[in-house]
Parts: C-alpha cells; structure tokens; sequence
C-alpha cells in the first residue's frame, strides 16, 4: 500500500488566476465609480443650470433683456462667464440666487478684485454662456468630463 504525501502550497498557475481575478475586479469596480462620480457631477450641474436659469430669469424681470454676448467663441469661455457672473451679481434678485451657487463653482482664476469671478462646472472648467439677440433664452454649456468645448460630451443647459 502506498501512500501519498500531499503538499500544502499553490502553484504558480492558481497564483496567476487569483491574481487575474484581483486585477479584474479592481478595474470593474474603478469603472463603477468613475461612472457614479460623472453621474453625481452630472446630477450637480443640472443643478447649477437651473439656479443660473432662475437668476438669469430674474435679471430678464430687472431689464427686460438678458445679457448680452459680443461673440460666439468657445475660446473666449472664461471672459463671458466673468461677464454673466457680473451682470447676473449686479441685479440684487439674481444676485440672491447666485448665492445658492456652491462656493467651489465660483472662482476668480485671476485673483484681482478687478476681475469678476467665473462660474465653472464640476470638472473645473468655465461655463460658456451663449445668447443672440432674437434667441428665446440664453444657453449655457459645460465642456463635460473631457472639458474641451465642441465635443460630443458637451452638457447644454437646454
């Protein structure tokens, strides 16, 4: 009769496997949270554009127009978020809304007091505000996660 001596141990095959499988599940479950956190950053802009939506609704009210917008240049992003952010704190209504605004929003990248702050997206990056004489209400537009303007992720506010 014979018998068998078993080794306690693995080898290196069922190491490989476990360590697949470790390496699988990590990437599944980063893939997961990135996408809830770009839902969560998507849920918070919808609603930063509607309190933008109320303040510029307001201002409409005061003025009877909304602001104005000299160009249409996605290059010029950060110069016509300072400009809405002005004219929408000018109004004390809208004013009172933009309050509403999470401080971590409103920025002034150029840290003068001269220069108005912008109104930035969860990703960081300036709001493009758009408006034409003639245009119902204006349009607002996030860069989105890749933040580069012009693509096919950008969030417009309508």
């Amino acid at each position: 009769m014979r018998t068998h001596e078993y080794k306690q141990g693995l080898t290196l095959i069922e190491m490989v496997i476990v360590v697949g499988i470790i390496a699988m599940l990590a990437t599944m479950t980063i893939g997961l949270i990135s996408r809830f956190d770009n839902q969560a950053k998507e849920r918070g802009l919808t609603s930063t554009f509607s309190l933008l939506e109320d303040a510029l609704q307001e201002y409409y009210e005061y003025t009877d127009g909304f602001p104005e917008q000299p160009e249409m240049d996605f290059t010029n992003a950060a110069t016509h978020s300072e400009y809405l952010y002005q004219e929408l704190y000018s109004i004390p209504d809208s004013r009172s809304i933009l309050e509403k605004i999470k401080d971590s929003l409103i920025k002034n990248e150029n840290g003068t007091t001269e220069t108005p702050p912008e109104i930035h997206d969860p990703w960081g990056t300036v709001f493009e505000y758009r408006y034409s004489p003639g245009d119902t209400f204006p349009v607002l537009v996030s860069a989105g996660p890749d933040k580069l303007f012009d693509t096919a992720d950008d969030i417009r506010s309508r």
